[in-house]
């Protein structure tokens, strides 16, 4: 049934915010300690993930849910599909919601697609003590749990916005959502369904991406830029199996120096830069220029914020900068390295005087935005694997299936009048202050594969990830009176779109 109208009457944006935050409230926050409850870890974390049914659990949760609410015209299916050997895929859940105003004559009505995920990263430790992965709780207006914020909110808020939408009459694009449950995994499963979903998806106009971040909880934060991704397994063998220190060490290349010595090819230790100038690229003067505003409003909360050990005589470790400009570059432009994980090392409780035969590092290579991240794939495994020291045996694998060594990263297009002055207007509205830009550290692999597909499109990718929020460590939290501003701004804008 078709409720598209010739005139749609204006967005009252006090009862916009006032319905958004009743529903955030009633609604979205009991479902979202339901799923904060499910470990529905991605596949790379829980390989067993089908057998387990987490991640199916949390997708019907939240289908359910979305056809529960009073949107008009909603059709929403799960889609499954099976890779080439016949192995489920992860499932997506796509929706649509037809037009609610007139559509151009003679050209393709334009589409808002709606973006989020429902797997998350596992438990990790360090959480409070009163605290816990799967134990949702609030305290102090915020949601702790593993995926509130990152992003399992994503197509409540969604569905929450084009219902308050609706609930006023106001017209508003035809819109489709996409919820995938591979995200934390590199979305290896998601291209498979932007082949199979292409022709429903429509023409494209504004990506809705609610999987990023935020400078502080005080305004509507735009993400500008995303870092690319590589992540796979370092492995150094040297012997069959390990042998009396005292008799092998001195003769016995150590498994763990020959690994440093493989890392000494990739990063200066002293300083942390990467050395390949492949994994660099130039940045943009006009991206400089936003880090440099935003670093103008957030000033040493960029480095400050986050939670520093203690060090020398009781002082704070210190950051690799103090200046806020280049922290804000420093994870948003430039290269990194991390060590996330380690095997082949016994817990120091039970390490004996035994030289190991084998040592692995867990790997996370953070690109620059617009460097190939397939190609910094391949290039990190030929320049870790090239000539061993001591011919020992070195090996890196990448994560991911074939053809996926790594994830490219995205940098936006420029902003649309129409979609710059709606953000201004909707973060003074919603927050009562100016809209803010800064680019994320983060990966989101969907975006670089939107940008590809539907080159003509805008794209409004924010996130609820702000100060301390902790994303993938212990005491991840969802800051509710953030979550429902955006929801609003959000509506706002999409409600605006012309």
């Amino acid at each position: 049934m078709s409720h598209v109208t010739d005139r749609a009457p204006a967005l009252d944006l006090q009862r916009l915010s006032r319905e958004l935050s009743l529903t955030w409230d009633a609604d979205i926050l009991p479902a979202l300690r339901d799923y904060i409850a499910v470990p529905a870890k991605s596949p790379m974390f829980d390989p067993q993930w089908a057998e387990h049914g987490h991640i199916d659990t949390v997708v019907q949760r939240a289908a359910v849910w979305a056809e529960s609410r009073r949107v008009s015209g909603l059709k929403l299916e799960v889609v499954r599909l099976n890779d080439a050997a016949g192995r489920p895929r992860t499932p997506v859940i796509f929706f649509e919601v037809p037009a609610t105003r007139p559509e151009p004559a003679g050209s393709a009505a334009p589409t808002v697609l709606m973006y989020g995920h429902l797997d998350k990263q596992p438990e990790f430790t360090g959480w409070r003590n009163d605290l816990g992965p799967w134990t949702p709780k609030v305290d102090d207006d915020k949601l702790y749990g593993r995926g509130g914020a990152d992003d399992g909110y994503a197509i409540y808020a969604s569905i929450a916005a084009i219902e308050a939408i609706q609930a006023q009459g106001v017209g508003h694009p035809r819109l489709v959502g996409l919820i995938e449950t591979c995200e934390e995994s590199g979305s290896h499963d998601l291209p498979a369904y932007l082949d199979a979903l292409r022709d429903r998806l429509g023409e494209v106009s504004l990506v809705v991406c609610l999987d990023s971040g935020a400078g502080n909880y005080e305004q509507l934060w735009l993400t500008t830029s995303l870092r690319g991704n590589v992540t796979g397994t370092l492995r150094v063998e040297v012997i069959e199996e390990g042998v009396h220190s005292g008799e092998a060490s001195g003769v016995v290349p150590s498994s763990f120096r020959v690994l440093r010595q493989v890392l000494d090819r990739l990063e200066d230790s002293a300083t942390g830069r990467l050395l390949p100038a492949s994994l660099h690229a130039e940045i943009p003067p006009g991206r400089i220029a936003q880090a440099r505003a935003a670093a103008g409003r957030l000033g040493d909360a960029v480095w400050k914020g986050l939670p520093w050990s203690c060090g020398l005589d009781g002082n704070p470790v210190l950051p690799t900068t103090t200046d806020p400009v280049e922290a804000l570059l420093n994870r948003t432009w430039r290269p990194t390295l991390s060590v996330t994980g380690a095997e082949g090392f016994p817990a120091i409780a039970s390490a004996g005087n035994v030289l190991r035969p084998w040592s692995a590092f867990k790997l996370s290579l953070r690109l620059p935005p617009t460097v190939d991240g397939p190609a910094a794939g391949r290039e990190l495994k030929r320049l870790l694997e090239l000539d061993p020291p001591y011919n020992a045996r070195v090996t890196f694998v990448p994560d991911g299936r074939a053809g996926a060594e790594g994830a490219t990263g995205w940098d936006a297009p420029g902003l649309q009048p129409w979609l710059e002055r709606s953000l201004e207007s909707a973060s003074q509205n919603h927050f009562g202050a100016p809209l803010g830009y800064i680019g994320q550290g983060g990966t989101i692999p969907l975006m670089n594969l939107l940008a590809q597909g539907f080159p003509k499109a805008q794209m409004l990718v924010c996130g609820v990830l702000g100060p301390k929020s902790n994303a993938h460590g212990p005491n991840e939290f969802l800051h509710l009176p953030y979550a429902r501003r955006l929801t609003a701004a959000v509506a706002q804008v999409i409600a605006e779109h012309p």
